[in-house]
């Protein structure tokens, strides 16, 4: 394989004729049916398999990955109410706190809260 000037070399005549190649099937009635038979065919094998699946009760990888993404919301989402109720926790040990170093009478909704506790306690 020389590159002598004049001579188109091969790899250029082999790209030129395999994009002829394509073309021309392209263009061809024949190849394009072919084409859309075996598409259509291929959709239609794809839809049974999905339906007998179904029928089995057996999930697809789509709704694996649906329940996945459900299960991640709704953990972070209890996360987020553990986190809350992580504060309500500190904000009722705050309050116990101020009460006992007061000394003095409970006000009606401490009295509440402390009723409320000794009869889940």
């Amino acid at each position: 394989m020389s590159d002598e000037p004049g001579r188109p070399n091969l790899r250029a005549r082999g790209e030129e004729a395999l994009g002829d190649l394509a073309q021309a099937l392209l263009e061809n009635p024949l190849v394009g049916q072919a084409l859309s038979t075996a598409l259509g065919a291929g959709e239609r094998a794809a839809a049974a398999q999905r339906s007998a699946m179904g029928a089995l009760n057996i999930a697809s990888s789509a709704e694996l990955e649906r329940l996945s993404r459900r299960l991640r919301s709704l953990s972070d989402r209890l996360e987020a109410v553990e986190d809350r109720l992580d504060e309500v926790a500190d904000d009722v040990d705050a309050l116990r706190s101020e009460r006992a170093g007061a000394g003095g009478p409970a006000s009606r909704g401490e009295a509440r809260l402390a009723v409320a506790e000794d009869e889940e306690g």
